[in-house]
């Protein structure tokens, strides 16, 4: 029998908190093993838990998404990160990849794309966004650069 993925989900938003949790519960192989509610709380469980993938919010008290990415590389570099975000801007979502993010979903439009975005990212695929259709998230060595056409 495989082991269930471990899921740590990262939001200051309860009532999302439970949206995401009952959406992931569709899938057995789907755990979540901890939620955490700001940035610092993100990474002392990150560290402790060392889930297989982290759903995490970018606009966070305390430290936000991004800036939590970039320490969460170094204390659970195993975890793969999936930012779910309202920010819809193409520059933030570079930033959130270039961070650590191996993909990034809009929170708007969580119903129809985050089974598909968290299938995407535990298979090794890059996931973004139908909202960023159009815009190249190009990626060398770490770097990604937003290309406007």
């Amino acid at each position: 029998m495989p082991l269930a993925v471990r899921i740590l989900l990262v939001d200051d938003f309860k009532p999302w908190r439970f949206f995401v949790s009952s959406l992931l519960q569709k899938n057995p192989d789907w755990q979540i093993v901890c939620e955490a509610s700001d940035g610092m709380e993100a990474l002392q469980k990150a560290e402790k838990f060392q889930p297989d993938l982290i759903l995490l919010d970018i606009g966070l008290p305390r430290l936000n998404g991004i800036e939590a990415a970039l320490s969460i590389r170094e204390l659970s570099p195993r975890s793969k990160i999936l930012f779910l975000s309202e920010n819809r801007s193409s520059e933030v979502a570079a930033a959130a990849l270039s961070a650590g993010g191996h993909g990034y979903a809009v929170k708007s439009d969580g119903a129809d794309e985050l089974l598909l975005a968290v299938e995407a990212v535990l298979l090794g695929k890059r996931f973004v966004s139908n909202t960023f259709a159009g815009v190249d998230f190009a990626t060398a060595e770490g770097q990604s650069r937003a290309e406007f056409r």
